[in-house]
């Protein structure tokens, strides 16, 4: 079939969306208004992490987290802020959630009810894998038996009454940030979406002969990484084993609903600070690994912005990372034939080869009992920490080359960073306080009584076995009630979780080596000062305060201080100020670190050193690490901060002989080789 120019016909492009959000939901709306102004074809929602985590902007731990990493939405009247005028029935619709993805469909039905649309036709997706979070971004709320159960929950009722929506998107993207190779990869993703489609089964809301329906309303969320032909190989070994797995273990017949149906977000972990502008060159050639192939293509795509190493991407920054996709599906010609690797040697024996490790992989995994008692077990923590640990020694020695970093590091200055004020976005302090008085308002103004009805049948509905509990979350959102008050009805039922660490089972990643090599003149000056010190070692305490789950950086950098003779302790995500402090004096110390990525270090840390000097360890040192602009740097070292690290740091081992250093400092002890 050929167009009127005599071209050959064209496909329909991939979805094309810019992952947005942050500071109000009114914000937002307008940001989203702009964007499918300019061309975009999806929304793809980022809630900022009181709203993922289950908790409303007034409570303590989401002091500087309102409105950051996100858009905060706190119930009903702030979802019909974020898509005021934007007609839902006509607009599909991405939102990152898991946790609490069940209260934000309730709200998302509901205010499609309000505008009068049919929700039989709603189209869209809700990320609501749960499995990923104990492993990698840390959003989960409850322990893995009932997180499960809400999602198997919002799957059965979905099926039956959103029948275009896509329930779970069953996510590797994150699982590569956190250090998989493409096989764990394809095998934890695998094996994720083996646990969900067995709970559904297993759960008795869905009869077996709609099950081909469940598994037609699957999708997949991956990531893209630099390595162009491995990555294009790992999409097309997914759909293989998606095909199998469906077909063979689900009984799934029509080819249709067994097909691997994924969007993709290219790879975040690669952008680096140094010489930003070649991160524009990588996210291209990200984007052509998920699109070149068309039997492997995604149905719907996602680029992050150049800058996000730096801080939170302006609407410009989007806009361009936008346009990247247009060039491709507008003026090129990919769409116009068929797939370009059909019968290629080189892509069927790697393609073969990813299938052969990921099945053996996941045969571990279901021998272990599947993918929950691998996580509650910290194996599959474990197996990412050491992966992550193995990638980053790469890095420092040299072997894997980042352009800019440790090769090429000559630079000319950069026009895109000539004001480092004005490159990224910034969140202005006064929205969180005005956000916090629509709370207020919104309470006063509910029925009350209507709301603790609500809640109370929730907490009820929960406490039974089988009970769909979408239809309580209805009610709550119908009912006024708030993100913090329907996920702490459910934690009064299920309880809280704290996922392992990862950090006990990883294998040293580095060895000392020659007595001249980095690590063993950082263990050596360790070994010194403790022993100055009177000390049998040093001891750091590794902290996330805030809400911010990636704790991919505080893992590697708590494994490398071990490793470099340290002793580490570290307890996890999700931390107040004053829990940190508390621990840091009971433990005795020689050093806090902490790790924040959400951008709310300005009011953690400081926070943190306050109350450090209220209990009389003013003089303990404080490290940061996270994506901080330098401003906000300088100002970190100006409330006390002794040191200050960016991605632009990216040799681990050299961070470590830095906080020796600083120990040193604080003790008035010489400096040492080993200690920079």
């Amino acid at each position: 079939m050929t167009e009127p120019s005599g071209r050959p016909a064209r496909d329909r492009p991939w979805l094309l969306r810019t992952y947005a959000g942050h500071t109000s939901a009114t914000e937002s709306n307008a940001l989203y208004r702009r964007n499918l102004a300019k061309g975009q074809t999806g929304l793809s929602v980022a809630f900022d992490l009181p709203t993922q985590t289950g908790y409303d902007a007034d409570h303590p731990l989401a002091r500087g987290e309102v409105g950051r990493v996100g858009v905060p939405v706190g119930h009903l009247g702030d979802m019909r802020a974020l898509f005021d005028g934007i007609p839902l029935e006509q607009t599909n619709t991405s939102m990152t959630i898991n946790a609490t993805a069940m209260w934000l469909v309730a709200l998302y039905q509901v205010v499609a009810e309000e505008q009068g649309a049919d929700i039989a036709k709603l189209t869209g997706t809700t990320q609501n894998d749960i499995v990923k979070e104990y492993l990698s971004r840390g959003t989960y709320v409850f322990p893995p038996g009932p997180s499960m159960r809400l999602t198997t929950d919002l799957i059965a009722y979905t099926v039956s009454h959103l029948p275009r929506w896509n329930p779970i998107n069953v996510c590797s993207y994150h699982l590569q940030e956190a250090g998989a190779t493409p096989v764990q990869e394809i095998a934890f993703t695998m094996c994720t979406a083996i646990c969900v489609l067995d709970a559904v089964r297993a759960c008795g809301q869905v009869p077996p002969e709609r099950m081909a329906d469940v598994v037609a309303r699957i999708s997949f969320f991956v990531n893209a990484g630099i390595r162009f032909v491995e990555e294009m190989c790992k999409m097309r070994a997914f759909a293989q084993l998606w095909d199998k797995i469906t077909r063979e273990r689900y009984g799934i017949a029509d080819p249709g609903c067994r097909r691997f149906r994924y969007g993709v977000q290219v790879n975040s972990l690669g952008l680096t600070e140094e010489q930003p502008e070649n991160n524009v060159q990588r996210i291209v050639l990200e984007m052509l690994a998920a699109t070149l192939s068309k039997d492997a293509r995604a149905r719907a795509v996602q680029l992050p912005a150049w800058n996000e190493a730096l801080g939170l991407p302006r609407p410009w920054d989007q806009q361009w990372s936008l346009r990247i996709q247009q060039v491709l599906a507008f003026e090129s010609d990919l769409l116009e034939y068929g797939d370009l690797f059909s019968g290629s040697p080189v892509v069927e024996a790697k393609t073969a080869e990813l299938v052969a490790g990921a099945e053996a992989e996941i045969a571990k995994v279901l021998a272990m009992g599947g993918v929950i008692p691998a996580v509650e077990s910290g194996y599959l923590k474990a197996e990412l920490v050491a992966s992550l640990a193995a990638r980053r020694a790469r890095i420092e020695c040299g072997e894997d080359k980042i352009v800019g970093v440790n090769c090429f590091t000559a630079t000319e200055p950069s026009p895109l960073t000539v004001d480092l004020g004005a490159a990224v976005q910034r969140v202005d302090p006064a929205a969180e306080r005005e956000i916090l008085g629509r709370l207020a308002r919104w309470r006063e103004q509910r029925d009350e009584t209507a709301v603790l009805a609500a809640l109370a049948r929730l907490r009820a509905d929960a406490a039974r076995d089988g009970v769909n509990l979408m239809p309580a979350s209805l009610a709550c959102a119908r009912a006024g009630v708030t993100t913090g008050e329907w996920s702490f009805a459910l934690r009064d039922v299920f309880g809280e979780y704290r996922a392992p660490t990862g950090i006990g089972g990883a294998p040293v990643a580095v060895a000392a080596g020659e007595p001249g090599a980095e690590l063993a003149a950082v263990r050596a000056a360790a070994a010194a000062t403790a022993e100055e010190l009177g000390v049998g070692r040093l001891r750091l305490l590794v902290g996330k305060p805030g809400m911010d789950g990636h704790s991919n950086g505080a893992e590697q950098i708590a494994l490398r201080a071990r490793d470099a003779g340290f002793e580490v302790i570290y307890q996890g995500i999700r931390l107040t100020p004053a829990q940190i402090a508390a621990t840091a004096v009971a433990e005795d110390v020689h050093c806090v670190g902490l790790s924040i990525l959400s951008g709310a270090h300005g009011e953690l840390v400081p926070e943190v050193l306050r109350l450090l000097r209220q209990a009389g360890a003013g003089d303990l040192p404080v490290v940061v690490g996270g994506i901080i602009p330098a401003a906000d740097a300088e100002a970190l070292r100006a409330e006390g901060v002794a040191a200050v690290f960016t991605p632009r740091d990216f040799s681990i081992t050299t961070i470590i002989g830095r906080i020796v250093g600083e120990i040193r400092l604080a003790h008035h002890l010489k400096p040492k080789d080993g200690s920079n």
